[in-house]
C-alpha cells in the first residue's frame, strides 16, 4: 500500500474567540494548511465537529466551510463522534486517500463553544452521553468522569494528589506552545489547593472548553510536490473502535476497551511495538481518562496508570512523553477539533519543529481521540519519513 502522508498543517490559537465565527475559525486553519502543503488542491473535505448544531445553530458544515474556503464543487461532509470527531474525520480522510478514490484530502476540526454560555453548554455536552439513561438523570461528562475517578481511587488506593502530575506535566508543556490557551506552569501546591468542581475532580483535572480550528492536508507520497521542503510524516496506522454509549452497560467501567482495540490495530498495521513509540498524545479531557488510556494501550498495568504521571515518566524528558504541547488540559479542549490538533502537534514534533517542546529524536507517535468515556476511540500511528 502506498504511503499516506500529511503534507500540510494549520491551526488557530485555542481560546475564547467571541468575535470570530465558526466558518472564519475553520478558514484560518485551512488557509495555513493549504499554504503549508505547497499548492496541493483538495478533492474532498472532511470536517470534524461535535456540537455546532447545538451551540452554533449550524449543521451542514461540509458545504458551509467548503463554500467559505472557495472550494465549492468538492466532496464535503461532516464527521461526528463526540470528542473523537476530529480523529474520526482524520481516519475518513486517510481511508479516502489509501483507497485511491481521492488524491488530496483536507481535514478540518472546528468547534465554537462560546456561541453559547452557561447551562446551555452543559446541556449540549450531555447529548454525547446516553440520552435515555444518563443525560435524563442529570449526569454530565464532568460528573461521570468524577464518578470514574472516585471509583478508581478507591479500587487502587490512589492518594488524594495521585493525579496531580497529569496537570503539572500538561501545564509545563503548554508554556512554550503559542497556540495554547494556558501558557503558565503550575506548582504541586497550586494543584492541591485548587477548587473542587466535582469531587474528586478539581479544576486542574478538567480540560477547559475552548474555541479553535486545526487542519491537515493528506495525499499519497508520490503526489508530494518535487520542491517539498519539510520532512514528510506518514500515517503508518489508523484504527477506530466503539463500545457501549452508556457507561453502566460495560463489564468493567475502569477499562477502556476501545482504547486498547484501536491502538492495538493501529500499531499492528504500522508494525510497531510499544517500545518504539516516542511520545503519546492522549485524550486528557479529564485526568482519569489519561490514566485509563495509558493502561488500556499497555504502557501501564491495570491500576497503575496514575503512577506513570506520579513518577515523571510522562514528562518531556521521561520514558514516555505525553501531552507534549500541553494536551487538552493546557492547550484547551476544542471539542470535535481536538483530534486534529493532536495530529498537527504530533507532525510538528516529528518534523523537528516543536522548538522548546521538542522531543529529541522523535520518529514515531501515537495519537488517540476519545468520544465520551471511550465509547469511541480513534488511534493513529504517525511516523517521520527520512
Amino acid at each position: 500500500m502506498t504511503d499516506v502522508v500529511i503534507a500540510g498543517i494549520g491551526q488557530t490559537e485555542v481560546g475564547e474567540h467571541w468575535d470570530i465565527g465558526l466558518r472564519d475559525l475553520a478558514y484560518a486553519a485551512i488557509h495555513d494548511a493549504l499554504h503549508d502543503a505547497g499548492g496541493l488542491k483538495p478533492q474532498a473535505l472532511f470536517v470534524g465537529n461535535m456540537l455546532a448544531p447545538n451551540l452554533s445553530r449550524q449543521a451542514h458544515l461540509g458545504a458551509l466551510i467548503a463554500d467559505y474556503a472557495g472550494l465549492t464543487g468538492i466532496e464535503a461532509v461532516t464527521v461526528e463522534a463526540a470528542g473523537a470527531s476530529g480523529g474520526a474525520a482524520l481516519r475518513q480522510g486517510y481511508l479516502a486517500i489509501a483507497s485511491g478514490m481521492v488524491d488530496v484530502a483536507l481535514i478540518v476540526g472546528v468547534e465554537k463553544f462560546t456561541d453559547k454560555i452557561g447551562s446551555g453548554v452543559d446541556e449540549a455536552l450531555a447529548t454525547t452521553s446516553d440520552s435515555d439513561f444518563e443525560a435524563v438523570q442529570g449526569i454530565t461528562p464532568t460528573s461521570q468522569a468524577a464518578l470514574l475517578m472516585k471509583r478508581y481511587m478507591h479500587e487502587y488506593a490512589v492518594p488524594a494528589n495521585g493525579f496531580a502530575n497529569f496537570a503539572l506535566t500538561a501545564h509545563a508543556n503548554g508554556v512554550a506552545n503559542k497556540n495554547a490557551m494556558f501558557r503558565k506552569a503550575i506548582k504541586p501546591e497550586t494543584y492541591s489547593k485548587a477548587e473542587m468542581v466535582s469531587d474528586p475532580l478539581n479544576m486542574f483535572d478538567i480540560a477547559p472548553n475552548a474555541d479553535g480550528a486545526a487542519a491537515l492536508v493528506l495525499t499519497r507520497r508520490e503526489l508530494v510536490p518535487s520542491n517539498w521542503q519539510s520532512p514528510l510524516v506518514k500515517i503508518a496506522g489508523s484504527a477506530a473502535s466503539s463500545d457501549t454509549l452508556a457507561l453502566h452497560d460495560r463489564k468493567d467501567i475502569l477499562y477502556f476497551d476501545t482504547a486498547q482495540i484501536s491502538a492495538g490495530k493501529a500499531m499492528k498495521q504500522a508494525g510497531v511495538i510499544l517500545d518504539q513509540i516516542n511520545f503519546f498524545e492522549y485524550h486528557d479531557a479529564f485526568s482519569i481518562y489519561a490514566a485509563l488510556q495509558l493502561e488500556a494501550v499497555g504502557f501501564a498495568i491495570k491500576g497503575k496508570g496514575w503512577r506513570l504521571a506520579a513518577d515523571g515518566a510522562i514528562s518531556r524528558t521521561g520514558k514516555l512523553p505525553c501531552a507534549t504541547m500541553g494536551g487538552m488540559k493546557a492547550r484547551g479542549f476544542p471539542g470535535g477539533a481536538s483530534g486534529v490538533y493532536q495530529a498537527v502537534e504530533a507532525v510538528t514534533q516529528l518534523r523537528g519543529r516543536a522548538e522548546a517542546n521538542q522531543i529529541a529524536g522523535a520518529k514515531t507517535a501515537l495519537i488517540q481521540s476519545l468520544g465520551g468515556p471511550a465509547s469511541t476511540a480513534v488511534s493513529h500511528i504517525l511516523q517521520r519519513l527520512d
